[in-house]
């Protein structure tokens, strides 16, 4: 049982909501656990952005399975990542699953979605039959090594089914196998009050940033990813070069400061004293 896996299971079986929020790189993820985040969460749509590609299915099973691998050797705390639809059927979601359990992942989400796939908050989502998502889940729970190991099973059925299906749904993927539940694509607070209003009594996942998390928590969410940070790391990023394009400088940064700290974060110190010891 990795310590990851069992931590992150721990946690979700304790008190409180557990909030791990949107990042696509080993350096955000860093800042995360720096700021007190018990877990991340590896974004999809982050990981194809950060590639120069949208989130319609275009970054393939390897590569998505690398980024796992940096962010989890980067930080000690659980890494929760997106799967996509698991990148075929039943036998290539078990290969998915041992490939980022061996990545270091603490847990994962497989979606119902039509392969290639779009982001949970595009129009046009199309979802496979029931059945076929059933054995997909159930072939994930068994392919785990770990038992620690969460698997999370998302419904994209909202948009083109509504919420009678959307919960015939979410209770199947629970009876087979799944720790928690997610429906994705919730845009207004009527579908959230929805969402806790049909499915409270299982273990939810919320992907959004509608409300604080302290009311997430009073709704009885178990875990929620924070997508706003996804957000607010490309508007701050593109406000720079924004500003440095229109002035040719760049306002009082602290650049000193922030060097240091980033020095500090990355453990420059720790690694440069490791290099000496060895070339004593």
């Amino acid at each position: 049982m990795t310590q990851a896996a069992r931590m992150l299971r721990e946690r979700l079986d304790g008190e409180g909501l557990l909030v791990a929020p949107f990042l696509y790189d080993a350096l955000q993820a860093k800042l995360a656990q720096s700021a007190g985040f018990e877990a991340v969460y590896m974004t999809g749509f982050g990981t194809a952005a950060a590639r120069g590609y949208p989130d319609l299915g275009l970054l393939t099973f390897s590569e998505m399975v690398q980024n796992v691998r940096w962010i989890a050797g980067a930080v000690d705390v659980p890494v929760i990542c997106d799967a996509d639809t698991g990148y075929g059927n039943a036998l290539n979601v078990m290969r998915t699953v041992r490939e980022y359990e061996d990545a270091g992942a603490a847990a994962l989400h497989l979606e119902d979605q039509v392969w290639p796939k779009r982001c949970g908050f595009l129009e046009g989502k199309e979802v496979i039959p029931l059945p076929q998502m059933l054995a997909k889940l159930r072939a994930a729970c068994d392919a785990r090594r770990d038992p620690a190991f969460v698997i999370i099973g998302r419904t994209d059925a909202l948009q083109p089914h509504g919420w009678e299906e959307v919960e015939r749904r979410a209770r199947s993927y629970l009876e087979a196998g799944a720790d928690l539940v997610f429906v994705d694509g919730i845009r207004t607070l009527e579908d959230l009050d929805e969402y806790g209003r049909r499915l409270g009594d299982l273990p939810l996942l919320y992907n959004g940033q509608l409300l604080p998390t302290a009311e997430i928590e009073q709704r009885g969410f178990r875990l929620m990813i924070h997508s706003a940070t996804l957000g607010a790391v490309f508007s701050a990023v593109r406000g720079v070069f924004d500003e440095l394009g229109r002035s040719g400088a760049l306002g009082d940064t602290g650049d000193a400061r922030r060097f240091a700290d980033m020095l500090e974060l990355l453990g420059v110190s720790e690694q440069l004293e490791l290099a000496a010891k060895y070339e004593r």
